[in-house]
């Protein structure tokens, strides 16, 4: 039987900060806390402070539709200031790549900002030969949902944000490294 096709989800936000003040944000396992909803009952397991490398592993306890899960990642990628990447080792994806970028850019009024991009490889746990029901009907809207979440976090934390749209049109998608 052939492997699913992973799905993508690709997300970015731009924030009126240099990347010298956002990337050490990001690189701390302990903030992702700050920026899960509180619906996820969002828990890291391991010992803190984590100190992000290649190879690091994070382990986080969850609750899916009150539903408690275990989830461990490892950094399978670390290039600071521009980029990692967490790859689920155990949880509720089969699988689940978190590419996480950032990105100088210069603001329209001249200062130094940051392009935060989110890009996602998963595949949904599904209900074999329901074509992608369950991704459709609860994954994929729950996903989009966290993330909105995420991104109005973020901006509360390290705002403001630039609208991506009206300043940056033509990069609203991040790049993968």
């Amino acid at each position: 039987m052939a492997s699913p096709t992973p799905y993508l989800l690709e997300t970015s936000i731009v924030l009126a900060r240099p990347l010298g003040e956002v990337f050490p944000f990001f690189e701390n396992p302990g903030n992702l806390e700050a920026l899960t909803p509180p619906w996820l009952n969002f828990r890291i397991l391991t010992p803190q402070p984590i100190a992000m490398r290649a190879g690091a592993l994070i382990d986080y306890r969850i609750r899916l539709r009150g539903l408690p899960l275990r989830w461990r990642t490892r950094i399978s990628e670390y290039r600071p200031p521009s980029m990692f990447i967490d790859t689920q080792i155990r949880g509720p994806y089969l699988l689940w790549e978190h590419l996480h970028t950032f990105e100088p850019v210069t603001l329209p009024d001249g200062r130094p900002g940051t392009r935060c991009g989110d890009r996602v490889r998963y595949i949904p746990r599904d209900i074999p030969f329901s074509g992608g029901l369950i991704h459709r009907l609860f994954v994929r809207p729950e996903l989009d949902r966290i993330f909105q979440y995420r991104h109005e976090q973020i901006a509360r934390l390290l705002g403001p944000a630039v609208d991506v749209a009206a300043e940056f049109p033509a990069s609203a998608t991040p790049v993968p490294a």
